[in-house]
């Protein structure tokens, strides 16, 4: 074992120190009213921002109630529902239209859309030697880790990094939104070759093509893929883009540009809130969870085998036994998460393209029985429904992605949605974020002798 690894037995020792010194009991909270995680009892968020970028409806009022509702995402007061149903037919530059919405407020005219995409294409070239000095030097297995290397390391290679002005910030920005797929694939590749000894290729990115077909073209070994694949990805990147202020790598970001630190250390910070499998790793939980399902599950039409199953996600007898139906429940949607709904439409079609219409009736199933199940065996506040995370993974896996980008996959969206927020936080901030924590160790004497 490497001396980077070990854990000595003096370590444990004080590791145990570690944990009984740092337990609160948790009547504590309720007595002082601490608001953990930022939400109420309830799960309700607490208001510590506002925000132009983007909007998340989750209930109504009606008659001085709130009450449940279908959730609706906006960005920059426009549906997303819409933003994706309006794409024009043939074109897989939806995600560009998005990024520009959320980072400039409005949607472009074609001759601005045109210069946005042409700066994307132009600021899509790495250092020269970047890919042979620091990509391909110590890969990580972790592709956020790889990711968030790369971001601190252009850092160096930026003769204005420590600049906060909003237009060198934006063009920092935009060289980010557009290096992400490179920085993502050419880390796999890099860890696929020197790990599993695979065949290493590094394509270049085609000027010509929007950010979901250059993700496939440079991944594929022959840079093919298929009109509906490159849409389908697009969609995805769309839906991801952005998430409100109040999701833990926007909030991040957010507090992390309120001291007053440069783009890259703060987009590094954000990733690292990504990587966390409570945020931006839940998809890989739902791809794992159902591969146990087809494991124990025959027949995958068979209500009664399926919800028999279910029962034992829920009571901890099955796959990782922690009481969770993954993709299923999200902290804000109650009725229905917008983002799943629009994933589910194209689902299903592109499973008919891979042959694979049987697993996407499993999932389908799955989602309509653990919805039921779910609200029958859990006191809830509030409805449950899928969530993005369900068919995304699945959406990944039949794109031919391996399960080690699909968390880059969002960080390559989100990265939109962080460079609109961060210049949001540096325009209208003003003051570094600071919340409160309330002192609960009692005051000593300092022993004698």
């Amino acid at each position: 074992m490497s001396i980077y690894s070990e854990i000595k037995p003096e370590v444990r020792m004080f590791a145990g120190m570690c944990v009984e010194n740092s337990k609160i009991d948790p009547e504590l909270f309720v007595k002082y009213d601490v608001k953990r995680g930022l939400r109420d009892l309830n799960g309700k968020g607490v208001l510590t921002g506002l925000t132009n970028i983007s909007e998340i409806i989750s209930s109504k009022t009606v008659d001085g109630k709130s009450v449940p509702c279908e959730g609706e995402l906006y960005y920059r007061g426009y549906s997303v529902e819409e933003l994706v149903r309006r794409q024009p037919k043939g074109d897989n530059f939806g995600f560009e239209r998005v990024a520009y919405l959320l980072l400039f407020g409005d949607l472009p005219d074609p001759e601005h859309f045109k210069t946005f995409c042409e700066l994307l294409s132009f600021y899509r070239t790495l250092p020269t030697s970047f890919v042979r000095d620091i990509i391909m030097k110590a890969p990580s297995s972790d592709m956020m880790n790889t990711l968030a290397r790369s971001v601190l390391t252009l850092y160096s290679y930026d003769e204005d990094a420590e600049d906060i002005s909003v237009p060198n910030v934006l063009r920092q920005s935009m060289q980010l939104i557009a290096l992400f797929p490179l920085l993502s694939v050419y880390g796999y590749q890099a860890y696929r070759h020197y790990h599993d000894g695979q065949s290493l290729f590094i394509h270049q990115p085609d000027p010509k093509l929007s950010t979901a077909e250059n993700i496939l073209r440079i991944l594929r070994p022959d840079c093919s893929y298929t009109e509906l694949e490159a849409k389908v990805l697009d969609i995805a990147l769309i839906l991801h883009a952005d998430h409100g202020g109040g999701n833990n790598s926007t909030f991040t970001t957010h507090v992390v540009t309120s001291s007053g630190t440069d783009t890259y250390s703060a987009i590094a910070a954000a990733l690292g809130s990504l990587k966390g499998p409570k945020h931006g790793g839940a998809n890989i939980k739902v791809v794992k969870m159902f591969e146990d399902i087809k494991e124990h599950v025959k027949d995958w039409n068979d209500d009664e085998e399926i919800t028999a199953y279910l029962q034992k996600l829920l009571h901890k007898e099955a796959f990782d036994r922690a009481g969770l139906i993954y993709g299923m429940g999200h902290a804000v949607y109650s009725l229905s998460d917008p983002r799943a709904k629009i994933m589910a439409r194209f689902v299903e079609g592109l499973s008919k393209e891979k042959g694979r219409g049987e697993e996407y009736q499993l999932y389908a199933n799955v989602e309509r029985l653990a919805t039921q199940l779910i609200a029958k065996e859990r006191k809830i506040y509030k409805g449950v429904s899928a969530n993005v995370d369900f068919y995304s993974g699945f959406i990944y896996s039949m794109l031919d992605l391996p399960m080690e980008l699909y968390t880059p996959i969002f960080a390559i969206a989100r990265i939109a949605g962080w460079s609109a927020h961060r210049i949001e936080e540096l325009v209208g901030g003003g003051k570094i974020i600071r919340p409160a924590y309330m002192a609960v160790q009692p005051h000593r004497e300092f022993p004698e002798g």
